[in-house]
């Protein structure tokens, strides 16, 4: 009868530290994914500004050489991050294979100009600069002229700071959650060990005694939490970049590294915490209040 007791009693209290796990390693993975976007916001800030296109419409009676001198000019710009010539039967052939005909030999000549599509540099991409940028290569002979959205890249400024924020109040906010959540799965699983906690203190075990095995498995039950996380964010980017290979912008391995790294400091962190306060409670409540 004891030993069926005594066995009862393990099951459920493996049943406890399993669905404690599977909880934190839960929150660990919201967290995680909120990490990987914040330590990528930059790169994904870059990314947008530097798909800006600046368009050059060059001149139709300059010569080819002076074009290409020019692209090399703006090339060695330190604003520019790369540059792609368009001339105009190439423009016509990508026009063509856009509408499905022969829009030249409609009209009967071809109506495009040679252009030079300009990305710039992420620091560079705002009005102020691309205004005097515009300025200093306006002045070459071979420019006729310079065309580029300013309300557009407005627009994509504001929104990169504006969504900035909100990430950041947005990581705050479930920051505290999930630390709330994680302290509220320690505290019901320290509570199904509460009259041990108290059997141990009335036979004269010192707190620290007591605490010490409660911390250790708080820690290894952190870590366990926080590599199931890992994993499920590693299976996750793997099925992204399967499934989207544009996100290879996002191929830094360093910012996984410091994510996941942090997620093990913070699940052993936490958890550690979230036990030596739940213990200490029991520790402090009277044998009496067990009950309630």
């Amino acid at each position: 009868m004891e030993e069926f007791e005594v066995s009862d009693a393990s099951k459920k209290t493996k049943t406890v530290y399993i669905s404690t796990i599977i909880s934190i390693a839960l929150v660990l993975l919201m967290l995680g994914l909120l990490g990987l976007v914040l330590v990528h916001a930059k790169n994904l800030s870059n990314y947008v500004k530097e798909n800006i296109v600046l368009n050059i419409i060059v001149d139709e009676g300059a010569k080819e050489a002076d074009v290409l001198a020019f692209q090399k000019e703006l090339n060695a710009n330190k604003a520019v991050k790369q540059t792609q010539y368009v001339n105009k039967e190439l423009a016509a052939r990508n026009l063509t294979q856009d509408l499905g005909e022969d829009f030249v030999n409609f009209l009967g000549y071809n109506p495009l100009t040679s252009t030079f599509d300009v990305y710039l540099k992420a620091e560079y991409a705002n009005n102020k600069s691309i205004d005097g940028l515009k300025a200093s290569i306006s002045k070459n002979p071979v420019v006729k002229e310079v065309v580029y959205q300013s309300s557009l890249i407005d627009m994509v400024n504001k929104n990169i700071n504006t969504i900035g924020l909100i990430i950041l109040a947005f990581a705050a906010l479930l920051l505290i959650i999930s630390i709330a959540l994680i302290n509220n799965t320690i505290r019901l699983a320290i509570y199904s060990q509460r009259f041990l906690i108290k059997s141990m203190q009335l036979v004269g075990a010192t707190k620290n005694f007591i605490r010490r095995p409660f911390l250790l498995f708080a820690a290894l039950h952190g870590l366990i939490a926080a590599f199931i996380a890992i994993i499920i964010l590693l299976a996750t980017l793997i099925y992204a970049r399967k499934e989207v290979p544009e996100i290879i912008i996002l191929n830094n391995y360093k910012e996984f590294g410091f994510v996941f790294v942090a997620l093990v400091i913070i699940g052993i962190f936490i958890t550690g915490i979230s036990t030596w306060f739940a213990v200490s409670r029991y520790l402090r409540l009277k044998s009496y209040n067990l009950y309630r």
